[in-house]
């Protein structure tokens, strides 16, 4: 239960804060907060769809950039949809850890 605990609650809380932590002050421009740079910024959960659709060949240097920008905003909007579902994920872990507890039925490790 402890594993389960730290891996899919502690470590996922822990490393999004972190992340929100380290970029909102880059994301405040002119005052307001722009929340799609932090959207795209705070997610690094899509980095590994980023080159899927659109891989950079046989551009010259303008198209290479403007083609790893659109993967980086694609691969953004996913790793954003996927922490959101992680974080959802990770809620219902934690009140089914709790639930269990109170009721008897979860698992407790003396280890």
């Amino acid at each position: 239960m402890r594993k389960g605990l730290m891996t899919k609650v502690i470590f996922l809380v822990a490393s999004i804060a972190l992340l929100l932590c380290k970029f909102l002050p880059v994301c405040r421009v002119g005052g307001k907060m722009d929340y799609f740079l932090l959207w795209i910024l705070v997610c690094p959960f899509g980095i590994q769809k980023m080159f899927l659709w659109l891989v950079p060949e046989g551009f010259g240097i303008a198209g290479t950039i403007g083609v790893v920008t659109l993967n980086f905003i694609v691969g953004g909007r996913i790793g954003g949809v996927v922490a959101v579902y992680r974080l959802v994920n990770t809620a219902f872990y934690l009140l089914q850890t709790v639930f269990g507890m109170i009721t008897g039925k979860g698992k407790i490790n003396a280890a």
